[in-house]
């Protein structure tokens, strides 16, 4: 019976990869077509693999620019994002008062604001003040992504114990030295979760980018990918072949980081 149950579970298991994988692999082998082929029939193999697709693609998204841009935003945003985050859940976590309270719950309210309701004002206000492009889109990354975050620190703090930051204040250490030198390092595993939820949402987000960045060669990844999109017409093959090179970095980052990755969330999910 137990073997029976382990077959099926398997083979629902490769279904459900199989299902997964279909999106990769109609966007890989449309991204070698011609126009016309892709027309044609969607799922089979390219007639001849056609990697000028990919050179015009790097050439129109101004690949190396655009990718510096990502980059830069999302290295940013989530590095602010966790300093300010542990930093204001472990002022939060152990100065327990009515107002620390109150804060805390604000910022968890916060989380149920949709962006929608606050975009246009937030974005009229910030182009009064001259605060948009890379900058200010930082900055509001930092507003959006710190509820969540510190949300997350708040919760992990509460387990760890008061008596560490007692024995570093009797050896001598300031507040900012047993955060920094003895708090920090033990929230490693709430660290790498909030910053793969931050990765995703920042290096993938297309909104706010275009709401913010309003000069020629500051555009994100999924801004610049919405250049293949007319009004009229697509140019798949193109966007298809952009996709691929979007996602690309993120792949690599993935293989290089993965076991820094699991070990961070399974750890995390225990604590």
């Amino acid at each position: 019976m137990q073997k029976k149950w382990n077959i099926r579970t398997e083979v629902l298991g490769v279904l459900l990869g199989i299902l997964w994988l279909t999106p990769f692999y109609l966007m890989f082998v449309n991204s070698f077509k011609t126009k016309k082929e892709i027309f044609t029939d969607t799922t089979s193999l390219p007639e001849g693999w056609n990697i000028a697709n990919y050179t015009e693609a790097f050439r129109e998204l101004d690949f190396l620019q655009t990718l510096a841009n990502s980059l830069l935003i999302t290295v940013a945003s989530v590095t602010l994002i966790i300093i300010c985050s542990s930093m204001a859940a472990y002022s939060l976590s152990r100065a327990k008062s009515k107002i620390s309270t109150v804060l805390f719950l604000a910022f968890v309210a916060a989380m149920l604001i949709p962006f929608q309701s606050v975009m246009i004002p937030l974005v009229t206000v910030f182009g009064n003040f001259e605060m948009l492009n890379r900058p200010g889109l930082v900055f509001m990354y930092l507003g959006f992504g710190a509820s969540l975050s510190i949300f997350l620190y708040h919760g992990a703090l509460n387990n760890i114990s008061r008596s560490l930051d007692e024995a570093a204040t009797v050896d001598g250490a300031n507040r900012f030295q047993v955060f920094w030198f003895i708090i920090f390092p033990m929230l490693k595993p709430i660290t790498v979760t909030v910053a793969i939820l931050n990765i995703i949402w920042i290096w993938n987000d297309y909104l706010l980018p275009s709401l913010v960045i309003n000069s020629p060669g500051s555009e994100t990844l999924p801004l610049k990918m919405f250049f293949f999109f007319g009004e009229y017409t697509t140019q798949w093959h193109l966007a298809l072949a952009g996709l691929a090179l979007a996602i690309l970095p993120v792949i690599i980052f993935y293989f290089f980081a993965q076991s820094a990755i699991i070990k961070g969330v399974s750890d995390g999910a225990v604590k």
